[in-house]
């Protein structure tokens, strides 16, 4: 039976998500959790797959990936127990044999989260709107050999509790594209960058690109497959890694203050 599952994950603990030799990646643990709960021997006769790469630092709240397996009784507890703390399932689904996560989603949505609430939400917003249709991208991304050109559907501005959300709904994406764009957003949240800005960086007018935004602050909201998930609960070891890592940040946050002020 061939699945399509429902991933989420900390980005802090991983080197990206693609597999890379010698490095902790998303794809490499998910894999040995497979692997471990048995539900295959062969990742390529499987058709072991996620449905898209993100960048080191990374987080992902709804990542989709599918594999094959005469197991299927056992993608939920049994491969959850096989899962480190910070990478957890959250659905299941069956699949058509043919089914691929890279190609055959209808959307991939990002979230970029800023954690300045002094930002001018209104004017970003303004300026994430000229971001959708098809453009071209080159200088918000990085090199990489692939058509520039790709088509947004969805690029707007939210409140959010600490600070600005931004939100970017495409079928593809460039490398740093995402990053590259919040950066241009924040600049002008905070009256650096005019929102006419986005127009010169899209025309080519200007000829630098701009830097990428933190990878930390960076999540992958969504993954659109067009048909709905079984939901698994995450167990008790992410809700207690998720816990601890939130105190943690209060406390280095509280004491980098305290230290500013010293």
């Amino acid at each position: 039976m061939r699945l399509a599952i429902r991933l989420g994950w900390w980005g802090a603990g991983f080197a990206g998500s693609q597999r890379q030799p010698g490095a902790r990646t998303v794809e490499g643990e998910l894999l040995r959790a497979c692997l471990q709960a048995r539900l295959f021997d062969d990742p390529g006769r499987a058709g072991f797959s996620l449905s898209g790469r993100t960048d080191r630092g990374v987080h992902a709240r709804a990542q989709v990936g599918a594999f094959t397996t005469d197991h299927p009784e056992r993608v939920g507890p049994v491969l959850d127990r096989a899962l480190p703390a910070d990478l957890w399932l959250t659905g299941v689904a069956p699949v058509a044999d043919t089914w691929h996560p890279r190609y055959d989603v209808r959307s991939r949505t990002y979230r970029y989260f800023f954690s300045d609430p002094g930002l001018d939400r209104e004017a970003m917003d303004r300026a994430a709107a000229r971001f959708v249709g098809e453009h071209d991208f080159s200088r918000l991304c990085r090199a990489s050999g692939r058509h520039p050109v790709r088509r947004v559907v969805v690029s707007r501005v939210l409140a959010g509790d600490g600070g600005p959300v931004f939100e970017c709904t495409a079928w593809s994406y460039l490398w740093h594209q995402v990053r590259c764009m919040a950066w241009v957003l924040e600049a002008i949240g905070r009256h650096e960058e005019e929102e006419e800005t986005v127009d010169r960086l899209l025309s080519g007018e200007c000829r630098r690109n701009p830097p990428a935004a933190p990878a930390a602050g960076l999540v992958l909201w969504e993954v659109e497959t067009g048909f709905p998930f079984t939901p698994v609960g995450r167990g008790e070891r992410h809700d207690r890694f998720l816990s601890g890592t939130a105190d943690a940040h209060l406390v280095q946050a509280g004491l980098a203050e305290r230290l500013r002020q010293d």
